[in-house]
């Protein structure tokens, strides 16, 4: 049942033919909520790459040189840079060519000296690839 001959204009109407939108409210509520969500979430992932990096309590060290002395030994010499009047303990892994622990030795460094290069030596399990530092923490 065709009520009105649409002629030349457009099949749907005008925007004439139609009656204004409302007016909408509380688009500012709507925002606020998702800024404070958004400040929440970023500020709990800060906190835990805060957290995950032990808070500042780091001693910065690094590798000088490693040495393989056969399937059941390791040697490694690194540096240590800490304030004097703080005591640091550095875990030292030895790894085989896969990737996998064969020895570790937690490495107890003194107050009373600063910067310190270190020579150590550990026990592996079997055929260590590499030595390396896993972690140095000031106590």
């Amino acid at each position: 049942m065709v009520t009105k001959d649409a002629g030349n204009g457009p099949v749907l109407g005008t925007p004439d033919d139609f009656p204004d939108r409302p007016k909408r409210g509380g688009r500012l509520v709507v925002h606020v909520v998702i800024g404070v969500l958004v400040a929440i979430i970023a500020g709990g992932w800060g906190y835990v790459m805060w957290s995950m990096t032990a808070g500042g309590s780091e001693a910065p060290a690094q590798v000088v040189t490693f040495k393989v002395n056969g399937p059941s030994r390791a040697e490694i010499t690194f540096e240590v840079y800490k304030p004097d009047d703080r005591v640091a303990v550095c875990r030292i892994r030895a790894l085989d060519v896969n990737h996998a622990e064969v020895g570790s030795k937690e490495v107890r460094i003194p107050a009373g000296e600063g910067s310190k290069q270190l020579k150590e030596s550990l026990d592996t399990s079997g055929q260590a690839t590499s030595v390396h530092i896993q972690y140095c923490n000031l106590v």
